[in-house]
C-alpha cells in the first residue's frame, strides 16, 4: 500500500487542479457574459435567417441590445408560441401578414402603437395595433431587355402578356409558394374568377417553366431563358443591380404583394426593449442595411428615403388578399390546375 501512496497523492493533486481549473473557467465565462452588459431580446421569425441576421447585427451596434433569432416555419412559429403561452420565450415575431394575423387570432400577441408605427398607412397594419407592416414585396414583370427593346408593344399590364403569341413566360407555381398563390387570389378578387382563370389558361402554352422557387422567374428572364418572368420585385431588382439585362415593369392595373411585419408577443419578458426594436424596424436604418446586402423591399413608412424613391415607380397595390377562406383558396387552386390542364 505504501508504494502506491505517491501515486494516490499525485492523482488527488491532479483532481484538485482539474476541479479548480474548471471552476475558474466557468466563473470567467460568466463574468465575460455579464461584463458585456447587453440586454437581450428573442425574435421568432419565418424570414430567411441571413436577412434577419444582418438586421439583428445592425441593431446591436446601434442600440447595444443583443437580438437572439429563432428561425421557424409558419406552423412551427404558431405552435411554439401556443406551447409557450404560459411562459413566453419570445419577445416579438417577424413574419408575413398571414402568420401575424393567425398569431393575433390565437391571442398570442398584444397591441403596440407608437408615434413611429402611427406613421405607417392603415393598409399595412392591424386595425387594433396587434402588428405593424414593415416592408413589402410586390409581384412585377421581369422582362428580358433584348425582348423589351424589340417588342412592338411593351408589356404594361396583365392582359398584355397575351399580345405576343410567341412570348416565353416563367412563373412560380401557385402550389409551390404562398406569395405566388396570393397573386391568383388577388387577381380573382380584383377581376373576377372567370377572367383571371381564363388569363392563366391562355398563358399556359407560353409557360416555359412553373418554378418551385420565387427567385427562379427573375433569374430565367435575366439569363434570356424566358422573355417575361412573373416575379417578386426583390429578386428582379437583385439581378438588375448586378448588371443583368432585365427590365422591371410594374403592372399598371396593380398587383399582389407580400407584406412582412412585426408583432409583440403576449407576456414578453423584454417587452420594453422589443417595442424599441419594432420602432427601429420602421425607420431608414434596416432598409439601408438590407439594401447593402441585396435585399430590395418597399418600405411601408412614407417618411423613409427609400419609400420616396420607390414612390416614383407608381406601383399600384391590390388589397384583396383576405377575401377568401382556406377552403375557398384550395378551390381556386384546384380550378387553376384544371384550367391549365384543359379540364372543365
Amino acid at each position: 500500500m505504501r508504494r502506491y501512496l505517491p501515486l494516490l497523492l499525485m492523482s488527488f493533486f491532479l483532481l484538485i487542479l482539474l476541479v479548480t481549473g474548471t471552476t475558474y473557467l466557468a466563473g470567467y465565462a460568466g463574468s465575460k457574459g455579464n461584463k458585456s452588459g447587453l440586454e437581450t431580446i428573442t425574435v421568432y421569425t419565418t424570414l430567411p435567417l441571413e436577412q434577419v441576421a444582418i438586421i439583428a447585427q445592425e441593431y446591436e451596434k446601434t442600440a447595444n441590445v443583443r437580438v437572439n433569432i429563432t428561425p421557424l416555419t409558419d406552423k412551427e412559429l404558431i405552435n411554439r408560441l401556443i406551447a409557450e403561452s404560459l411562459q413566453p420565450q419570445a419577445d416579438l415575431i417577424l413574419a408575413h401578414r398571414k402568420t401575424l394575423k393567425q398569431a393575433r387570432s390565437s391571442a398570442l400577441l398584444v397591441p403596440y402603437q407608437s408615434e413611429y408605427t402611427d406613421i405607417i398607412p392603415s393598409r399595412f397594419q392591424d386595425t387594433d395595433g396587434y402588428w405593424v407592416g414593415l416592408w413589402y414585396d410586390p409581384i412585377v414583370f421581369a422582362v428580358n431587355q433584348d425582348y423589351y427593346q424589340a417588342a412592338a408593344q411593351k408589356p404594361a399590364n396583365w392582359s398584355d402578356l397575351l399580345l405576343d403569341d410567341k412570348v416565353r413566360v416563367g412563373m412560380t407555381d401557385f402550389l409551390a409558394a404562398d406569395a405566388s398563390a396570393n397573386l391568383l387570389y388577388t387577381l380573382v378578387a380584383a377581376n373576377g374568377e372567370e377572367q383571371t382563370l381564363n388569363l392563366f389558361k391562355k398563358l399556359h402554352p407560353h409557360i416555359v417553366q412553373y418554378a418551385k422557387f420565387l427567385a427562379t422567374p427573375a433569374r430565367m428572364a435575366s439569363m434570356g431563358e424566358v422573355d417575361i418572368g412573373i416575379a417578386v420585385h426583390s429578386e428582379t431588382m437583385r439581378y438588375a443591380k448586378d448588371g443583368f439585362p432585365v427590365q422591371i415593369v410594374y403592372p399598371e392595373s396593380g398587383s399582389a404583394y407580400l407584406l412582412t411585419g412585426a408583432g409583440l408577443v403576449r407576456g414578453a419578458k423584454q417587452a420594453g426593449q422589443a417595442k424599441h426594436f419594432i420602432d427601429w424596424l420602421t425607420q431608414d436604418a434596416p432598409q439601408v442595411v438590407m439594401t447593402q446586402h441585396k435585399f430590395y423591399f418597399f418600405p411601408t413608412n412614407p417618411e423613409t428615403k427609400l419609400y420616396r424613391e420607390y414612390a416614383k415607380k407608381n406601383m399600384k397595390l391590390l388589397d384583396h388578399h383576405d377575401m377568401y377562406s382556406p377552403e375557398q383558396q384550395r378551390r381556386l387552386l384546384d380550378k387553376w390546375v384544371q384550367a391549365r390542364l384543359g379540364i372543365k
